[in-house]
């Protein structure tokens, strides 16, 4: 009889007594919206930034591409550490690293510096986004489960919305460079409450299988980065970086596959409700990027809007997104995460198909409400299909778990901005059109997908809390 069978650890307490809840659920708010943040300052600095540093456009994107692309490389790897090491452990290191990065970045005088600063961002902002959910998962009851991921859900919309407005805040009176410091003392804040407040979760010990991280990363890196130079470089390009990530994809997966604890994780995926929410997750973000993308230059080109009424224009989305996800949450701790995910999808559906219907003479408020429709839908879908993600997951696979919950956020987003780029090449100005009407189906099969999970038994819906190895600890 091994030890672990003569002594079996105790089951995980039932989330943080209060109120060390709300201090951990304070760390957790900070670091994601840090990380939310700066993916979107860092959009509408960027012709500040490129006049200043003396670079062309086309060089100055790699700002945005780096912090983005090390993000989704270490998403999955960072999430495996968290399950080996433990989440506080990794969630902290990975706030430093993010800290550390925005020094970086406020002390860089030249793109390469930048550049290299914001890698070091991006896989800090990798440290805290795979780590996330599972954090949120030992921080409440489970009781309250899918209430704290709507409400997580909030804080990302609402950082999100206001990033732009941010940014051009700290513009109008100090540097660029000050975009990035004032996440230092934030970022240092954070790391105080979250050493003293963050649930310790006891690590697997499970050897990181480094081969299967350096796969992960050059599979992604070069599938997002051909697709992305299919649209900016050429096909030829294009298509020599995607055989690269194929290649990686497909080694990956003959290693990966039979593990008891692979990196990716085929195992939680073979679970019906898991492997559903994620797909359904990945074609719901790419419907929500299409539209993102693609409105602000109909705003601007065909409605002849300034950037400042674009931006206006599109801030009812993710407040109605902020306002229904709490409430979306809340319900999916009592009903089924396919019938309130199907709901709101269905809805999201109908907002998309109203938008592609705009015309050139449609007023401020003839757009406000589709978009007000829009955010309602996705935000009643986001909650209770994270929530089922989470949830369906084993205790001790929770971080892997987590990470992939983000993994399938950014895959759908950056396959949705993507497909903007191939609409804008093949259509010219109707790509607009195209994209909501794309995305409107999108949702709609999503949807359908998401109803899917009704049919699965109660017993498959939710992993039920177990004795194992993982364990929150005061």
């Amino acid at each position: 009889m091994t030890n672990t069978e003569a002594h079996p650890p105790a089951a995980a307490p039932d989330g943080l007594p209060t109120p060390r809840r709300y201090w951990s659920v304070a760390a957790i708010w900070l670091a994601m919206a840090m990380s939310v943040l700066d993916g979107a300052i860092a959009n509408v600095a960027l012709p500040t930034i490129a006049r200043e540093l003396h670079t062309l456009p086309a060089a100055s994107i790699w700002i945005v591409n780096a912090y983005q692309l090390a993000i989704i490389v270490t998403l999955l790897p960072l999430a495996a550490l968290g399950d080996k090491l433990g989440y506080r452990r990794v969630y902290i290191a990975g706030l430093a690293v993010f800290t550390l990065g925005s020094l970086g970045c406020a002390l860089s005088h030249t793109l390469a510096e930048l550049t290299a600063a914001r890698v070091l961002q991006g896989v800090g902002a990798g440290g805290i986004m795979s780590i996330n959910a599972a954090l949120v998962r030992f921080t409440y009851p489970r009781r309250l489960l899918g209430q704290g991921i709507g409400l997580n859900a909030v804080v990302i919309s609402i950082s999100a919305a206001i990033g732009p407005t941010v940014a051009s805040a700290i513009l109008s009176v100090a540097s660029w460079q000050w975009l990035f410091a004032v996440n230092v003392p934030i970022g240092v804040l954070a790391i105080v409450i979250a050493s003293r407040a963050l649930p310790r979760t006891e690590g697997s010990g499970r050897r990181l299988d480094v081969v299967a991280a350096m796969l992960n990363a050059v599979a992604l890196g070069f599938l997002i980065w051909g697709a992305d130079g299919v649209v900016r470089e050429g096909l030829g390009v294009g298509l020599a970086r995607l055989g690269v990530g194929a290649v990686a994809a497909i080694l990956l997966v003959r290693r990966e596959l039979g593990q008891p604890a692979p990196l990716v994780p085929f195992d939680l995926l073979r679970i019906p409700i898991f492997g559903l929410s994620v797909a359904t997750s990945i074609v719901s973000f790419a419907a929500q990027m299409l539209a993102y993308v693609a409105l602000p230059f109909y705003f601007q080109s065909v409605l002849g809007h300034s950037a400042v009424q674009t931006g206006l224009l599109m801030t009812p989305w993710p407040l109605a997104t902020g306002i229904t996800a709490p409430i979306a949450g809340k319900l999916a701790d009592r009903y089924p995460a396919g019938l309130l995910g199907g709901i709101g999808l269905g809805v999201f559906a109908l907002g998309l198909a109203a938008l592609s219907m705009i015309h050139p003479g449609a007023s401020d408020l003839q757009i406000i409400w589709r978009m007000a429709v829009c955010g309602l839908g996705f935000g009643f879908f986001q909650s209770p299909n994270n929530r089922a993600m989470v949830a369906a997951a084993p205790l001790r696979r929770s971080g892997a778990a987590g990470g992939m919950l983000a993994t399938a956020r950014l895959l759908g987003q950056t396959a949705g901005a993507v497909g903007v780029g191939v609409f804008f090449h093949l259509a010219g100005m109707r790509a607009t059109n195209l994209a909501l009407m794309t995305a409107a189906g999108l949702a709609a099969a999503a949807a359908g997908v998401s109803l899917l999970r009704l049919k699965l038994a109660p017993s498959s819906a939710e992993a039920p809390e177990e004795v194992g190895p993982v364990a929150a600890g005061p």
